[in-house]
């Protein structure tokens, strides 16, 4: 059997096979979503397909809406073409469950898969058409944090954002100049309510995609390419507004096993692809179940009613304390610690690092030890039970192919945030010191040993993607297994990429002899994570 609109008819091989169907008519639902389309989704890869289509196809399911979600991708336009045409825009998503059980369901949710290239006429005058419908409720996001980016750690703007700005509003390519021409749009056909929600991974999503919008507006303004009155618009929260989000899911890249598992259930065509920009996705997506999105209810001109299917909607000042937990304490730390680790290690997968003793006290250290001392706890989620539930449930999910080279993507766009801010709490507490911490230095010492690119074993291997490893490396190419010297200033003293100087706060030093212990020899990461974890 193979996944398409066609094939869902066939309602008793699928139960066979253990799949849920949808429980509502797929071809009436896009042909009201095209027609009147109310939400709009940027970023057509995992996390979406398996979280946040998921959770509207339960309104769908139940009767609570009619109307699906249409999905535009602005960075790999693979993903639209390979996985999203060739299968009527439908996903098999597998939750991975603690108990070894893969428990399956299609979800129809996704109307309509649009590249979002403004350069070609057909996906630009639809996306135009959709952002001119007056009942357009929602555009959302998962495009990772560097999309929201205009700038790099030096705090110049990119060369591409420049020439979007330069260049106005007729073929931007950066996805902010990209959603900020189309609500130029809007705002010329009727300057109707829309509210633009960030549901990525990153510490206040809401602002930052504000911030770069109004970035993009202000200087095609100053250009004379918009009028003064579209920044008013943009900036009017009875028009438009930015809540801020919190999502809490693992989507990693299509697993093996589940790959088998369909195949032995004779579910045809589920091979994965790696696309030319190095996505890594396939018609299913494989999930672990534990999920959480915390949204500011802040919305101008309606929304579904998602809290119906587990969606938490709360105040501004709760979902920034949920977030704030998350991303700078309870979860996010503990990730990159485990990726920059386990890369040096030799682990390929995120639970066979919980089997690491020494790896699970790092964890352990800069979650319960040195992360709760200033927690900011949200009332309605436990700090410390939800550190258990991602230690001891979570990350320890055997089920679940989470590799530490995929969370170790980007990490001079997360340190800031991951670590930093805990820096920055015990910098600011009567009680705390900075220099007292441990285990996250110990974390910042073994990112920086992990861009060498030599393993524990002295082993060469690639880094995984990240916008500023040509600048970082060049810092530290002269550094040699052995050397008893380090030079790390231009990079722990750079507070644009941990949102301090390091030294000011008493951990340069203290990072420099950590990684100059850790390229001692063979085994000296290891080693040294021994020696300051006891």
């Amino acid at each position: 059997m193979k996944m398409n609109k066609s094939e869902l008819k066939n309602n008793q091989i699928w139960q066979k096979a253990g799949v849920e169907l949808p429980q509502f008519d797929v071809d009436a639902m896009v042909e009201k979503t095209k027609s009147n389309p109310k939400w709009l989704h940027f970023g057509a890869g995992n996390i979406f397909r398996g979280f946040v289509g998921s959770a509207q196809q339960t309104l769908l399911n139940e009767d609570i809406d009619d109307i699906g979600i249409i999905a535009a991708e602005s960075f790999d336009f693979e993903i639209i073409e390979k996985i999203y045409d060739p299968y009527d825009n439908l996903t098999l998503l597998v939750t991975m469950k603690p108990s070894g059980v893969f428990e399956k369901k299609i979800v129809a949710s996704i109307a309509e898969g649009i590249a979002a290239n403004l350069n070609d006429e057909k996906s630009k005058t639809r996306l135009v058409e959709i952002f001119k419908n007056k009942n357009l409720q929602i555009v959302s996001f998962t495009i990772t944090e560097k999309g929201y980016a205009l700038k790099d750690a030096s705090g110049d703007m990119f060369s591409f954002v420049a020439d979007d700005i330069e260049n106005g509003i007729k073929s931007p390519k950066h996805t902010m100049s990209i959603i900020t021409s189309l609500l130029y749009e809007r705002y010329k056909n009727g300057a109707w309510p829309l509210t633009l929600v960030s549901m990525d991974n990153c510490s206040h999503n809401g602002d930052k995609l504000k911030e770069a919008v109004i970035t993009v507006a202000r200087g095609w303004s100053q250009k004379g390419y918009v009028e003064k009155e579209f920044l008013t618009y943009l900036e009017d929260e009875s028009k438009i507004t930015f809540p801020l989000s919190m999502i809490d899911k693992i989507t990693p890249r299509p697993s093996e096993d589940v790959f088998k598992h369909l195949s032995d259930l004779e579910i045809e065509g589920m091979d994965s692809v790696i696309t030319s920009k190095n996505t890594y996705i396939a018609p299913f997506v494989n999930a672990e179940e534990t999920e959480y999105l915390v949204i500011e209810d802040k919305f101008t001109n309606g929304r579904p009613a998602l809290e119906k299917s587990g969606i938490i909607f709360t105040d501004r000042n709760t979902v920034n304390m949920i977030e704030t937990m998350k991303v700078t304490t309870c979860l996010n730390p503990l990730h990159t610690a485990l990726a920059v680790t386990g890369c040096l290690l030799g682990h390929t997968l995120i639970s066979e690092e919980m089997k690491d003793s020494t790896l699970k006290k790092l964890v352990e250290k800069i979650g319960y030890d040195e992360g709760l001392k200033v927690v900011v706890d949200p009332g309605i989620i436990n700090p410390k039970d939800f550190i258990d539930e991602v230690i001891n449930q979570r990350f320890a999910n055997p089920f679940v192919p989470d590799a530490p080279q995929r969370i170790a993507t980007d990490t001079s766009q997360k340190v800031g945030i991951r670590f930093g801010e805990t820096i920055k709490s015990y910098q600011t507490s009567k009680e705390l010191s900075p220099a007292n911490l441990v285990g996250i230095p110990l974390a910042i010492a073994a990112w920086l040993r992990y861009l060498i690119g030599i393993d524990d074993e002295g082993n060469e291997f690639t880094i995984s993607p990240d916008p500023m490893a040509d600048e970082l490396q060049d810092v530290l190419k002269d550094i040699e297994i052995g050397d008893n010297k380090v030079e790390l200033k231009p990079i722990l003293s750079n507070a644009a990429i941990f949102g301090v100087d390091l030294y000011q706060v008493g951990l340069g030093n203290k990072i420099e002899d950590m990684v100059v212990e850790m390229i001692s020899g063979k085994g000296a990461v290891r080693s040294t994570l021994d020696k300051y974890l006891g």
